[in-house]
């Protein structure tokens, strides 16, 4: 049966010029591969040393980390404002949800994925959909909803630019964002040359423009437009969305039936508050005063307007969101989704964007949010995936204590699963690093063993654990900081 989308077509010739490693796949195992194994397989892939250094000159050039002035100014307004809500959430979801239907809209609360997939497959089989478009949502790829709709027999395509370029190849975005920031345009102008069955080159106003009129058929046609929410306002019951392709208008507003799908956390107080969070989002996540479109949705369409759904629902998902409410981690839902910690993160370019994780989230965020959330016992060790240089934490736009949280969650851990053997070990660590003494002999055995082959470090206790994915630091100059700041600064 061929293909009811216009811009999948063909998309079964669609390859990769690299074999593409299984963890970035679409479909997340239900046991992932050993996160050592993951790492050492993408440090040294070729294609990472390029995606790192795309990172981290959109770091320099945006200057990510920094909060001059008004900015700083704003960023405080912003982590207050995401605050106020958690501090009362259910009561903001409460009002938020009066206030959907007072305009027309069906609220869903689904305690986990299989009741939010489940309110879903009920709209599209009542609707009898065959065709339904997306705008960006990264709940919907933590629910593994295009799966879901596929075996149904719902085509699904994605209308983001840079996750169609990744769903055209089975792969998961590589950042929340930047969808397809480990793909050079060359990988993409392949990848579109496939699907057309000619060369197109690489020039990206030629594959934007090819891209836009492959789905421009698919928004006429789709039976369900389906959609992220980037905030979800309780006094209003107005669903924010920003974008800078306008697909989110056209997702929106040309289906007959708009799902909008969400986690609970996305709900703020008050309009007011997208002045402040919209922005900063924008910033945080794109380097803009604000992105080219922001989409506000009001409802279904009215009588006597020309355009808009005939039928809008929104599905709030809680995914074990609640049980982080009151905790020490409760802050981490504070999170807009920007990625700033994910471009900041020398970890996260290291391993060449967010498919080594082994999870819908990726980077620092992706590091707290799912050892919190997931049933997999293997997503626990997550948080060392993170050098803790405090990057992150000076990147988020709301002030989220990621450094902290790490360390939290590392702790967590090793109360839970080390060995008697291990935390004696830690027990004499601590032990002589509390006297000056212990201190300096480490510090001299360290750099004693600068003489030592490499192969012969990597074989020493502890070290050659640290070292799988790493490269070994040098020793010869260890303690030299210290030294430095007791001197004053002096070499």
């Amino acid at each position: 049966m061929s293909p009811r989308s216009s811009a999948l077509a063909g998309a079964e010739r669609v390859g990769t010029d690299r074999e593409r490693p299984e963890y970035a796949s679409t479909h997340i195992p239900p046991h992932r591969r050993p996160l050592p194994l993951m790492v050492a397989d993408a440090v040294h892939r070729p294609e990472t040393e390029t995606t790192r250094a795309r990172l981290s000159l959109r770091t320099r050039e945006w200057d990510i980390g920094r909060w001059p002035g008004a900015r700083a100014e704003q960023r405080e307004r912003a982590a207050y404002l995401r605050r106020r809500t958690l501090a009362d959430l259910e009561g903001n979801l409460a009002r938020l949800t009066e206030n959907i239907e007072a305009n027309g809209g069906v609220v869903h609360r689904a305690k986990d994925a299989a009741e939010a997939l489940a309110a879903i497959e009920r709209i599209v089989t009542r609707r009898q959909a065959q065709l339904a478009v997306k705008s960006k949502s990264m709940v919907s790829e933590e629910i593994h909803l295009n799966d879901h709709l596929t075996g149904l027999g719902v085509e699904v395509v994605e209308t983001d630019l840079g996750e169609y370029i990744v769903q055209i190849a089975d792969e998961r975005p590589a950042h929340i964002v930047a969808p397809a920031v480990h793909l050079s345009r060359t990988d993409v102008g392949r990848r579109f040359s496939a699907i057309a069955g000619r060369d197109l080159g690489d020039d990206p106003d030629d594959l934007a423009a090819f891209a836009r009129e492959q789905l421009r058929e698919d928004f006429r046609n789709a039976d369900v437009g389906i959609s992220g929410v980037n905030f979800a306002v309780a006094e209003t019951g107005t669903l924010a969305l920003v974008t800078n392709e306008g697909n989110a208008d056209m997702v929106t507003s040309q289906p007959p039936v708009h799902i909008a799908v969400m986690t609970l956390e996305k709900v703020v107080q008050e309009f007011a508050d997208l002045e402040t969070l919209l922005p900063i989002l924008s910033k945080a996540g794109a380097n803009q005063e604000i992105t080219v479109y922001q989409t506000l949705v009001n409802g279904p369409r009215r009588e006597g307007e020309t355009d808009g759904p005939e039928e809008l629902h929104v599905v709030i998902l809680d995914g074990g969101r609640s049980d982080i409410v009151g905790t020490r981690y409760e802050e981490a839902l504070a999170c807009i989704r920007c990625g700033a910690c994910q471009t900041a993160c020398p970890v996260f370019g290291a391993v060449g964007g967010g498919h080594a994780y082994g999870n819908v989230y990726g980077g620092p965020i992706g590091a707290v949010i799912t050892p919190l959330l997931s049933d997999r016992p293997e997503d626990r060790d997550l948080p060392y995936l993170s050098s803790l240089c405090g990057a992150c934490g000076d990147a988020c736009p709301v002030k989220i204590p990621l450094p902290d949280m790490l360390v939290d969650l590392r702790a967590d851990y090793q109360e839970e699963t080390a060995s008697p053997a291990t935390r004696a070990a830690w027990r004499a660590w601590a032990r002589t690093w509390a006297s000056r003494a212990g201190f300096a002999a480490t510090i001299a055995g360290a750099r004693a063993s600068a003489v030592l082959p490499e192969r012969v470090l990597r074989r020493l206790p502890m070290a050659g654990g640290w070292a799988r994915g790493r490269s070994m630091p040098s020793t010869k100059d260890a303690g030299q900081m210290r030294r430095r700041r007791r001197d004053g600064g002096r070499r």
